[in-house]
């Protein structure tokens, strides 16, 4: 197996699963996220990047079926969107209270669900993928549920040592994200008038986010021979693999800075 390429660790990383509210136009509650809310979240202090993953209204899972794992997304359950918050430091998230503050009396305008994940320090990698300029025209992000009697360490070196390397040496990649993630904890996150039910069958253990070229190398790379290989060794790991498709990937703070307008 070839090695797995470079990587970054991320401090700390916070991804909030978030599910629109269903008494007001699905559109609007998206624009009111990608707009005003987006300027409550970037005026943080001591974020490092603040980046929205906009998903698909129609997305029924887009990793080929595996026997004995969950790959069609249950609709009761299908998000519509993540908040990727990447802090500079462990200590960060104490210098933004007073902003987290006003998040959290806005997100009932927008939300009806909001689930919070987060990992240990240094969790979170993003791999150097791709050549230099190759830009992530189309991606996906992908939860994963651990199986029952499989341990965390166990999965955690699967996850790094196994699928990582698998899915690098597609060659297709332009952009690779992973995160472990801690047991759930609802009151990192308990914001009120806002539901946060997550049962236990129903929690994840790690994200990934892929990009590629565009829509068509997104659809040949979850078809290839490569993933149906993969798929074997996975169900051996996980109870579920939810792949969405990601419509827009938004950036409103890069290095440390708020962004005049959000890159795609």
């Amino acid at each position: 197996m070839a090695a797995t390429r470079p990587f970054l660790k991320k401090p700390l990383v916070s991804s909030i699963l978030l599910w629109m509210r269903a008494d007001q136009p699905r559109q609007q509650g998206m624009d009111r996220w990608k707009g005003p809310h987006s300027k409550i979240i970037s005026a943080t202090p001591g974020l490092d990047e603040y980046r929205q993953i906009h998903l698909a209204e129609t997305n029924p899972g887009l990793w080929p079926a595996i026997t004995g794992v969950e790959t069609v997304i249950p609709a009761a359950r299908r998000i519509d969107g993540l908040a990727e918050v990447t802090f500079a430091s462990v200590l960060s998230p104490l210098r933004g209270r007073k902003q987290t503050r006003l998040a959290y009396k806005d997100e009932v305008n927008v939300f009806r669900r909001t689930v919070l994940y987060a990992g240990l320090p240094n969790s979170a990698r993003w791999y150097d993928v791709g050549g230099s300029g190759e830009k992530a025209e189309a991606r996906s992000l992908i939860y994963l549920r651990r199986r029952d009697g499989v341990g965390m360490s166990a999965f955690r070196g699967f996850l790094t040592d196994d699928l990582v390397p698998a899915l690098v040496n597609t060659g297709v990649l332009r952009e690779l994200r992973t995160q472990v993630f801690l047991p759930w904890i609802k009151r990192l996150w308990d914001t009120p008038n806002v539901a946060h039910d997550n049962p236990a069958d129903q929690r994840f253990h790690a994200s990934l986010i892929l990009g590629v070229a565009d829509a068509d190398a997104l659809r040949a790379f979850f078809g290839s021979q490569q993933i149906a290989s993969l798929s074997r060794r996975l169900g051996e790991f996980v109870s579920a693999v939810h792949a969405y498709e990601v419509t827009e990937a938004l950036t409103y703070v890069k290095d440390g800075k708020v962004l005049p307008h959000y890159q795609t």
